[in-house]
This record gives C-alpha cells, structure tokens and sequence, in this order.
C-alpha cells in the first residue's frame, strides 16, 4: 500500500436514503418516523418549478419543528445550471436552524461545482456564525460527471458521499434505455442459445466506489425506479454491496427495509468476522503473519475485511 494511508469514510450509518419532496409536508412527519438512516429532503426533480419557493420555505420550517431523531438530515438543492440552486443555499444556512446536517448537490460535473457551492456555503456560515459546519453529498449523473469523478471525490473537505444518479447518467450518456437503474432488456449475452443479463451499471459504480474509498466517502447506490419489483431491488442493491457500496436509495416506503437488510451484515456474518479477528489476534501473539480459519487462509488483509463488518454491526447496534 502507499505510504499515503486510504482515510476512513465518516462514521455513520447510510444503509437507506429516503427521499421526499419538500411540496409534501404531511410526508414530513412519516419520513422522521421512518426505519431510514438518512432522509433527503427534496428541492429538485420532485418538486415542479411553480413550487420551487414554498417547498423550500417548507423545509426551512420543518428543519427545526420536526423532531429527526439521530438521523442524518440532508436537502437536495437544485442543479447549478438552474436559476433557483443559489437561494436553495442562502434561504437554508440563514433562515433554518443549525438540524440540517448535508447538503446534496446533484448533477455535478466537476470539482469547480463543488467549489462554488462550498464557497457560498462558507460565506454564509461565516456571517451567520453557524458553528456546524454543512457535509456535501453529490450525485454523479452525467458522463462528465464519471470522468471527473475522483476529482469531486477530492474537491472540498466537506464532501462525506457520492450517489449515482442512474436515469439521468443513462441520459447523459445516451443510454437506450427509460429504467431508472436495474437489469436492462436489451443488455444481454449469449452463451449455448441461452441469454445472460449483465449489469450495465457495474463499471460506473465500481468508478464511484474508488473515488469514495481513496479519499474517505461513502460511496451510495441510487434509485431504483420499479418500486413494485421487490425482487429486483434486492438484486441491484446486492451487487452494489458487493462491489463496496455501503447503502441505497429508497424512493418508496416499501424500500426502506430491503435496503436496511441488504446494507446490515447478518449475525452469521458477524459471528465469522469476530472469529477471524480472534484467530488473527492468537496468530500475530505466537508470531505469525497469517492462519488458517475454516479451512482458508487468513492474513493481514483479512483483518482489514472483518473489521468493515464487525464496526457496521456496532454502528447498527449503537442506533
């Protein structure tokens, strides 16, 4: 490894993102009460342009009157090729209370977005006197996005996540497709007449996921846009643990809790990485680099895998 060590992502549970317009205050309540580890307050696509003002005058209101328990507490602003993104800033840092925790900062395309944004931020809190500071997620959903994405990744001490943004990525890139994430009908081998489905998102978010893991993110999985299709879901958060994710995005209720037991390691697996610290610890005390666990050898490496899963179980326990 490089001397240059990878830094830890921030110390937080992020197995769920509920998302929920800011024009639909009775949601409000429901959304707090919620088995979700962050909810996503929305200005942006789920709110139309004659409501932009109200929705954001809502969630400035609600900020400080609902009780958000410990959750991570996060508003999507508008893009920056939009007229409303700027008092989308200013109107949250000097109007709501000090609750708010993230700002989601969508359809970035380099690290200069993320420059202005946290430039406005900074100015605000300044004059304000606002002694927390605000954490920026971004969503990468076009395909300058992907190509600059470990720069964002480095762009602002602020920066704690990255989520794909996977309809508008498959705009961005030309994609022959209307799904919002998932298996697609068209993306297919063949192998002795019988068809294989491929995941066309693989490689992006394997991208995501480096940029997080070099510079200490938290690399999330989007939305998944069939929210009658349980099954589904399940497989696309699945990979996307796999491959290193740590959470996803619900856009439904009925999310919420398969996005929980994906991201959530089971007891079985607890129980085997525990034993695999132990193990380790009795081979370095008899002077040994590595051991054999079931049957399979374990090193220095695998420490490094078991303590991923031993310090979410105790993230999830401490909730």
């Amino acid at each position: 490894m490089s001397f240059r060590l990878q830094p830890p992502s921030p110390a937080r549970l992020n197995r769920c993102q509920l998302f929920g317009p800011g024009s639909r205050t009775a949601l409000f309540e429901k959304m707090a009460r919620s088995a979700a580890d962050v909810i996503n307050l929305d200005l942006e696509d789920s709110v139309a342009p004659d409501d932009k003002a109200q929705a954001r005058a809502n969630i400035v209101q609600a900020i400080g009157d609902v009780d958000w328990g410990d959750k991570t507490l996060s508003v999507r602003i508008n893009g920056l090729d939009t007229p409303y993104w700027y008092r989308d800033v200013v109107d949250l840092l000097e109007q709501a209370g000090d609750r708010i925790d993230q700002i989601m900062i969508p359809k970035v395309g380099n690290a200069s977005d993320i420059y202005a944004v946290d430039a406005l931020v900074t100015a605000i809190e300044r004059a304000k006197g606002r002694t927390k500071p605000i954490a920026f997620e971004v969503i990468i959903e076009s395909a300058a996005g992907i190509c600059h994405v470990e720069e964002i990744a480095a762009a602002s001490p602020r920066m704690q996540a990255i989520s794909l943004g996977a309809a508008d990525f498959a705009a961005s890139m030309g994609m022959a497709t209307t799904g919002i994430g998932g298996t697609q009908e068209d993306y297919y081998m063949i192998r002795e007449g019988q068809k294989y489905w491929p995941d066309p998102w693989h490689w992006v978010q394997a991208k995501i996921v480096a940029a997080c893991r070099t510079h200490g993110l938290l690399p999330v999985d989007g939305p998944f846009g069939d929210f009658s299709d349980p099954d589904g879901y399940v497989a696309q958060a699945r990979r996307s643990a796999t491959l290193g994710m740590v959470g996803k995005w619900a856009i439904h209720p009925s999310q919420i809790a398969l996005a929980n037991d994906v991201f959530s390691p089971s007891e079985a697996a607890v129980t085997e990485a525990q034993e695999i610290l132990s193990a380790m610890a009795e081979a370095k005390a008899s002077g040994s680099g590595a051991t054999v666990y079931k049957g399979r050898l374990v090193d220095i490496a695998s420490i490094k895998q078991a303590e991923v899963i031993v310090r979410q179980a105790e993230l999830i326990n401490c909730a």
